[in-house]
């Protein structure tokens, strides 16, 4: 599929007969709604939405994250973090702990009950990824990859970067969570 050199800057009124553009905006509009369906419907059981989903993933695949830091991958405000940790930590899902040498930070883990969701929702995802990844050229992923990182502002791209890279470079901090 021929793509445009030219790049429109944003905010310019773009050509709507740049079908191939216009074809993959929409076709990531319903790869996310496939991406997010069958998440969704499981959270519904809980009451629960993708700011959820995505407190969950993080500290699933983080264990000690610190709130902070868990602010910086999301970038919501603190009370809408705020509402969803206490949604969580109510319905017995995660767990908060002071740090161990600053015991003003607060920690994040997830209880038995918060690794079973999170993980039934990664399984999800990843079988979603797998199928996609099935009907592609073998050598497709990175080429996703790069795809991907080149939709995220270059400004962020090294920080996305480094969360991916280190996902469990707290698990030695973290230790079992008892509920």
């Amino acid at each position: 599929m021929p793509v445009p050199a030219r790049r429109a800057p944003a905010g310019e009124r773009v050509d709507p007969n740049q079908d191939a553009l216009v074809s993959l905006i929409e076709l990531l509009f319903f790869a996310y709604r496939e991406f997010t369906g069958e998440p969704d419907t499981v959270l519904a059981q809980f009451g629960f939405g993708r700011a959820h989903h995505r407190v969950l993933h993080f500290v699933h695949r983080r264990p000690g994250l610190r709130v902070a830091d868990l602010l910086d991958i999301l970038k919501i405000t603190k009370q809408s973090l705020a509402r969803v940790l206490k949604q969580l930590v109510d319905r017995g899902f995660i767990v908060q702990r002071a740090g161990a040498s600053d015991r003003r930070e607060r920690r994040l883990f997830l209880t038995p009950a918060g690794t079973q969701l999170a993980q039934k929702l990664l399984g999800l995802q990843i079988a979603r990824i797998e199928d996609a990844l099935a009907h592609a050229e073998p050598e497709a992923a990175p080429a996703v990859r790069a795809f991907l990182l080149g939709m995220i502002g270059p400004q962020e791209r090294a920080a996305v970067e480094a969360v991916i890279a280190a996902p469990r470079a707290l698990e030695a901090t973290s230790g079992k969570v008892q509920r």
